[in-house]
């Protein structure tokens, strides 16, 4: 194990490389040893490691954007600071230093002949950490793919660190009758030449499947997983009709399998971007047909979105939903959708409500399509009194006359 302690100073702030593409010899080295350095603080935005758990909360203290991957139990312990920041903000807050970086530690490739190191598995904010540094402490890692985007030059490394072991990897989830069901509601809205932006778990890969029969798909994401592949060798995936990268599938970090590494390893039709680019206003402004689609804890008969907390669990996170539904509702031929089941624990709880358990993550201002497995509620333009009848209709049945109810007496106070 590396010793980092002659690369630290008391204070420093740590930014990790995440997701997949988190270096995870550089964070065990740093929860083993960062009581040796004094206030030490480490930001990561997702971790699907299992490396961190409030026990290494010990050892230096540690911020995200949300609770997402294996965070959730840091949040639940009270060892993790949470940042509310849409995604298309990490990057330009590490630059601007508002996201300390002192000393970034990362994940790479290894070079290409040029001397230049792929970040692999994610784009991000990895090149935003490199360049704010004091010290950059690098992985490289003999099995992680070298993927078109996102290039450090070994100039820009101080410390390199060779290792060989299987970057991290998420299986596929399982996938319930109620995530096809919604999967089905979503799918119709994606048509032939759509550009797709979505992102991983259990409705993102059912909706994947259920498009094998369109044509010239597209893809500009913040995450993607496994899915992409066999859309890819079917030939249905092929950016063909994309203002820009034509060609090119756009994605910000992706999070699966050996599989989907080993099909993105030198393939030139996929680009791994910052998120100042994949998450971009004028960037996605530029695409027509863009089909966004978010998932949420709990929505409320006016369409208001909680994606990050229940009662008092913090369970989400901002993450790139207002950017991604932003952008999907303003597209020609496009739309955002927030897909969610529409109960939860076993039908005892409805996630259609009359007022939300936490803060809005998306406004109803900008909320366009809500799925649920009972149905799509269209939103955009709609008056309150009809946004919350179309939200009744698509409720948990078992719920819907109490929901009328709540919303009986919403109304007669005016909203």
């Amino acid at each position: 194990m590396i010793d980092l302690t002659p690369y630290l100073r008391r204070g420093d702030r740590i930014v990790f490389g995440q997701a997949c593409g988190e270096p995870v010899s550089l964070v065990s080295a740093l929860i083993e040893q960062g009581g040796h350095v004094r206030d030490l603080s480490a930001f990561i935005a997702t971790s699907f490691s299992g490396l961190f758990t409030p026990e290494s909360a010990d050892s230096f203290r540690l911020s995200s954007i949300g609770a997402i991957g294996v965070l959730r139990s840091m949040t639940k312990a009270g060892k993790l600071q949470v940042i509310p920041i849409h995604v298309s903000q990490v990057a330009p807050m590490i630059t601007a230093g508002i996201i300390g970086c002192d000393v970034a530690m990362i994940q790479l490739s290894p070079a290409d002949a040029d001397g230049n190191h792929s970040c692999g598995l994610i784009g991000d904010y990895v090149r935003a950490a490199v360049d704010k540094a004091r010290v950059v402490i690098a992985e490289i890692n003999e099995a992680v793919p070298y993927v078109p985007g996102e290039l450090i030059p070994a100039s820009a490394i101080d410390v390199a660190i060779p290792v060989s072991r299987p970057p991290v990897e998420v299986a596929p989830a399982t996938i319930s009758e109620t995530d096809e069901a919604i999967a089905r509601h979503c799918a119709a809205y994606i048509g032939d030449g759509s550009v797709i932006q979505t992102g991983v778990g259990a409705v993102p890969d059912a909706i994947l499947r259920l498009l094998g029969d369109r044509r010239d798909l597209g893809v500009h994401s913040g995450m993607l997983g496994d899915g992409l592949v066999d859309l890819a060798q079917a030939g249905v995936l092929t950016n063909a009709r994309k203002e820009i990268d034509t060609g090119i599938s756009i994605n910000g970090a992706l999070i699966g399998t050996r599989r989907l590494y080993d099909w993105a390893h030198n393939n030139p039709a996929i680009r791994m971007c910052a998120t100042s680019y994949t998450h971009d206003a004028a960037v996605l402004g530029r695409l027509s047909r863009l089909v966004t689609i978010n998932s949420a804890l709990e929505v409320d008969l006016t369409g208001q979105v909680n994606a990050e907390q229940s009662g008092a669990a913090y369970l989400g996170g901002t993450g790139g939903q207002v950017d991604f539904v932003r952008a999907g509702a303003r597209s020609p031929g496009g739309c955002s959708i927030i897909a969610l089941s529409a109960s939860a624990k076993g039908g005892s709880l409805s996630k259609i409500v009359p007022s939300l358990s936490g803060p809005v993550t998306t406004a109803r201002s900008d909320v366009d399509i809500i799925v649920t497995e009972h149905g799509a509620a269209e939103l955009k333009g709609q008056t309150l009194a009809e946004r919350t009848r179309r939200l009744i209709a698509i409720a948990d049945p078992a719920f819907r006359e109490e929901l009328e109810r709540a919303a009986h007496i919403i109304q007669q106070r005016g909203y």
